[in-house]
């Protein structure tokens, strides 16, 4: 029989088809943004959002996201989609964010709720479960957050994790495995992993829901009389006990009433048979039963910083080629555009300078690089 060949093109699709994309918004249909995305009233002081592709882009159409719009304010909006569990699954997190005007202070992260959650009151006290992305403040704060919610307490990641700091879109990814792996992206590359037990320091919770488990089995099964019956070499060999044994005895209990001991066989008697605790899989610190939402709740200093390419799937294939198509697509355009403006600006503060020289206004000295503000990496 000969082989069948699958086109490349056939395989792709089947790909796709098999993922499960349970949110994707690129804000391409212009103002119809504001029906899915609800801007939180629980303050009246709350920032406001607009659609923008900003001051410099690699599309003017597929860059344009949400952006803030509003110096020294809060901010708080969300969109719902229908509830999932990711439970026995991956799940993955990513979207893109562009500090156009250089943050100093605030935050450039993403918060994913339970389906439960009151859009309209949406606020710095909601509960949540992950919170991830990019947090700046000062030279101390310029870190990417992961934090999830477990056992009724957030837990972040021990492991320093350092953002980007320019004015650039970049690309923030979180995959979250089964296995209780995960994995940090930025731009598409790997920046951290590990384990989700260990990174966020839940060993000593794992332990303490272990421990209680076990105590409580033990009251709860606890034999009524039957402690007094241990190994002992001395013992000697019951009438009807079948088979020989080289070493010590557990003495036969003496069962009254058509009570029958259970897991006899010819080398040993048990008096209980013991349960499989399962624990990993009973205390799994990646499901979470009822997503429903995801959205911005932060803080900013100076605004300007535009959110766009917001995915949610259970497949890390899936994300990589929505990065590709997305953020891969305008990265370059975007920093050629704004190499072009940079250069742009110099040339206009040297005509200026050269006006004023020419006024004698600027008194000889030639400072019109002072002028430009450079948009490289702090």
């Amino acid at each position: 029989m000969a082989a069948t060949c699958v086109p490349l093109w056939a395989v792709c699709v089947l790909r796709v088809a098999l993922a499960t994309v349970y949110f994707q918004e690129e804000f391409v249909d212009g103002e119809r943004w504001r029906n899915r995305w609800i801007q939180s009233t629980n303050n009246s002081q709350f920032g406001h959002f607009r659609l923008s592709s900003g001051k410099f882009y690699g599309h003017k159409e597929k860059d344009k996201g949400l952006q803030t719009t509003q110096n020294g304010r809060f901010y708080a909006i969300s969109a719902r989609f229908k509830p999932f569990s990711n439970k026995g699954k991956a799940l993955v997190i990513q979207y893109t964010v562009k500090h156009e005007q250089k943050m100093d202070c605030g935050g450039g992260y993403v918060k994913v709720f339970p389906a439960d959650l009151d859009q309209k009151n949406l606020n710095g006290k909601s509960p949540y479960y992950i919170m991830f992305g990019p947090d700046i403040c000062g030279f101390d704060i310029k870190k990417v957050h992961v934090i999830l919610h477990f056992k009724n307490q957030y837990h972040s990641n021990k492991k320093p994790i350092r953002c980007k700091v320019d004015g650039f879109t970049h690309l923030y990814t979180l995959i979250l495995r089964p296995d209780l792996t995960y994995e940090v992206k930025i731009d598409g590359q790997a920046i951290e992993s590990g384990s989700i037990e260990y990174d966020w320091n839940l060993t000593s919770l794992r332990k303490m829901e272990k421990s209680a488990e076990l105590k409580d089995r033990e009251k709860n099964d606890k034999p009524q009389d039957w402690e007094k019956h241990f190994l002992d070499a001395s013992a000697s060999k019951p009438s009807d006990w079948n088979g020989d044994l080289d070493g010590p005895l557990l003495q036969k209990p003496p069962y009254q009433g058509g009570l029958k001991p259970e897991g006899i066989n010819q080398d040993v008697w048990l008096h209980q048979k013991m349960k499989s605790t399962n624990y990993l899989t009973e205390f799994d610190l990646s499901e979470f039963e009822n997503i429903g939402a995801i959205g911005l709740e932060l803080w900013q200093v100076r605004s300007g910083t535009i959110f766009d390419n917001f995915l949610i799937t259970d497949d890390e294939e899936y994300a990589e080629n929505f990065g590709k198509a997305t953020w891969g697509e305008t990265k370059g355009p975007e920093r050629e555009m704004d190499a072009i403006q940079a250069k742009e600006e110099v040339r206009r503060a040297r005509e200026e300078d050269e006006e004023e020289m020419l006024s004698g206004k600027l008194g000889g000295h030639d400072n019109y690089f002072s002028r430009f503000h450079k948009r490289d990496e702090l």
